[in-house]
């Protein structure tokens, strides 16, 4: 950890914004994406692009981590924060998990009380401008507390589920948990 408290153990800092992402960047068409929320809801539903934006939105300042150890500081971001789509969603009691899905069957967990932090969001906008594709535009799950591999990309749907269901890279030997202050990077 750095002298100031920000820089989680086995992490240094960068400025630019590193790519890294699974699958080819898919193209956006506006007319034809659809977020889908879906699950142990009693309200399930699919949005619109204009839809989904029309939601309340907020604005994050955090600082954000990736599990090949760089993390960049003072990052802004605007999207619907995740309490938002709980309200459209109504989760049935003995919800414990989120899953959120993306492009080229992507998927990543979570629990809902991680989900659940006042900084998490579908964030659609990086530095005041659209999330660029290459960072998961046009929108992507946003969870700061976690490495960023939870942090779904081209997400286009959350599934509110009781049981866990482990995404592409907990498959895959990554940490369930993913907290980047516990060094939570593999099994």
């Amino acid at each position: 950890m750095s002298k100031d408290g920000r820089l989680p153990p086995g992490q240094y800092t960068v400025r630019d914004f590193p790519v890294l992402h699974v699958g080819a960047v898919p193209q956006f068409d506006p007319q034809r994406w659809r977020f889908r929320i879906f699950g142990e809801v009693d309200a399930p539903r699919e949005l619109t692009w204009s839809e989904f934006t029309a939601l309340p939105g907020k604005s994050v300042k955090t600082d954000i981590h990736c599990v090949t150890r760089w993390t960049k500081y003072d990052t802004n971001w605007f999207g619907v924060p995740f309490a938002e789509i709980v309200k459209l969603a109504k989760p049935r009691p003995g919800v414990n998990f989120v899953i959120t899905h993306g492009a080229h069957g992507y998927t990543a967990n979570v629990s809902l009380s991680a989900a659940s932090d006042d900084d998490v969001l579908f964030a659609y906008q990086y530095e005041g401008k659209p999330l660029e594709p290459i960072h998961g535009g046009p929108m992507r799950m946003f969870i700061p507390k976690r490495y960023f591999w939870k942090s779904t990309k081209w997400c286009d749907g959350v599934e509110f589920s009781r049981e866990d269901k482990p995404g592409f890279w907990e498959t895959r030997g990554y940490n369930n948990d993913a907290d980047p202050w516990k060094e939570e990077r593999y099994w």
